[in-house]
């Protein structure tokens, strides 16, 4: 699992086809942390095992179920990226408990730039219900609070502090552009019992 702190912000150095899926190249830059084959890593949002190290860049694969559930299809060499390894007993947890299980791909809908830097974003169908206010989502792996949902429009709002802006890659996000959301483990939990479970128990 990881906390959604993002530690580092790399980039795609090149991307290969393989005969299940593709395989993405990922330079860490100045991210000191250097793993070794079968760890995890969060590559903006999505769980990925590191399947080689060579020349200081990472090689992870991804297989078809990853490619049609994220944005890791669009990724092309030069893309910026939000890394964070994963977390232990011992890390601290400054954000929320975040799988690296990505849900699907919201839309950017729109980014205020201001004094309150606002983000919105369009979300599939499914992930609505998931969405509380003041609650808890992680976009491209960056935990954030939910500043502002609307179900019935389903879009969802979060406001970016400057420390956000500064060290991970949400200060790029255009209008249009695809985005990996995860939403909270313990929504989808308790929204899974009460729809499956509840009424059998009753």
């Amino acid at each position: 699992m990881f906390t959604g702190i993002v530690q580092a912000v790399g980039h795609v150095a090149r991307v290969e086809p393989t005969p299940k899926g593709r395989r993405l190249w990922v330079d860490p830059g100045t991210w000191g942390f250097v793993p070794a084959a079968g760890d995890s890593i969060a590559v903006d949002g999505c769980c990925l095992t590191v399947v080689q190290v060579d020349s200081g860049k990472w090689a992870f694969d991804a297989v078809p179920e990853t490619l049609a559930k994220t944005t890791l299809d669009t990724w092309k060499a030069g893309k910026r990226v939000n890394l964070e390894h994963a977390a232990t007993a011992a890390t601290f947890l400054g954000g929320h408990i975040v799988q690296g299980h990505v849900d699907g791909v919201g839309t950017v809908e729109s980014v205020t730039r201001s004094a309150d830097w606002r983000v919105r974003v369009r979300l599939p169908g499914a992930l609505r219900e998931y969405m509380v206010p003041k609650g808890s989502v992680a976009l491209a792996g960056v935990s954030l609070t939910l500043a502002e949902v609307d179900p019935r429009e389903g879009w969802i709002e979060v406001a970016l502090i400057p420390a956000t802006l500064e060290k991970t890659t949400l200060s790029e996000l255009r209008p249009g552009e695809g985005i990996n959301v995860e939403a909270d483990a313990m929504a989808k939990t308790m929204i899974q019992w009460i729809r499956n479970y509840a009424a059998w128990k009753a």
